[in-house]
C-alpha cells in the first residue's frame, strides 16, 4: 500500500468517525421532541469523495386521457350549529397520571439534565423566569415550540397531554 493510499484511508476513517459522532448527537437532541423530527430543516451532508452517475431516463408513454363521468353530489346532511359547538366545548378527559407518564417518556430527556437550557425538573431557580409567564403561555410554548423548546404536540401526543405534562412540572416547583 502506498503512503498516499494509507493517508486517504485514515482520512476516510476520520470522516466516518465524525459522521457517527454527529449522528449520535443529532439523535440525542431530537429525543426532546418525541421522534417527530425530519431532516428537512438541516442541510444535506456532502461526501466529496463520491461520484454520482446520472443515467438518462427512458421515455415514458403518456397515459391515455380518460374523461371523467359527471359526479352526482350527495345531499348535504343537516348539522345544526348547536351540535358542533357542543362537540368542540366537550373537555378532554385524561388519566390523573398523564402528565407524569409523558414527562417520564418524553420530557425527562431534557428537563432532568437541563439539556438545551431546559429548566430542570423541581428546580425553583431554573423555573423562576418561566413561571413569570402565565400557565397558558407555558402550555402553548410546550405544545407548539418556542426558542430552543421543540414542539411536543404531534400525531402521537395531543396538546391536552402536553398541557398535563406542563402542569405536572410546574406543580413540582410550586
Amino acid at each position: 500500500m502506498t503512503i498516499k493510499q494509507n493517508t486517504m484511508n485514515k482520512k476516510s476513517a476520520v470522516k466516518l468517525a465524525l459522521s457517527g459522532i454527529s449522528l449520535s448527537a443529532l439523535l440525542a437532541l431530537s429525543a426532546c421532541s418525541g421522534g417527530d423530527n425530519t431532516a428537512a430543516d438541516e442541510p444535506a451532508a456532502v461526501n466529496e469523495t463520491e461520484t454520482v452517475v446520472v443515467e438518462p431516463e427512458t421515455p415514458v408513454a403518456e397515459p391515455e386521457v380518460v374523461t371523467p363521468e359527471p359526479m352526482v353530489e350527495p345531499e348535504p346532511a343537516e348539522v345544526t350549529v348547536v351540535e358542533t359547538e357542543e362537540a368542540a366545548a366537550e373537555p378532554v378527559v385524561l388519566a390523573a397520571d398523564t402528565g407524569a407518564k409523558l414527562y417520564e417518556k418524553q420530557c425527562k430527556v431534557c428537563h432532568e439534565n437541563g439539556l438545551l437550557a431546559a429548566p430542570k425538573f423541581g428546580n425553583k431557580t431554573d423555573w423562576a423566569p418561566h413561571l413569570v409567564k402565565d400557565i397558558d403561555t407555558l402550555r402553548m410554548h410546550s405544545a407548539k415550540g418556542f426558542n430552543k423548546m421543540p414542539a411536543q404536540a404531534n400525531a402521537e401526543v395531543s396538546e391536552a397531554e402536553v398541557h398535563a405534562a406542563v402542569d405536572y412540572m410546574v406543580a413540582a416547583v410550586s
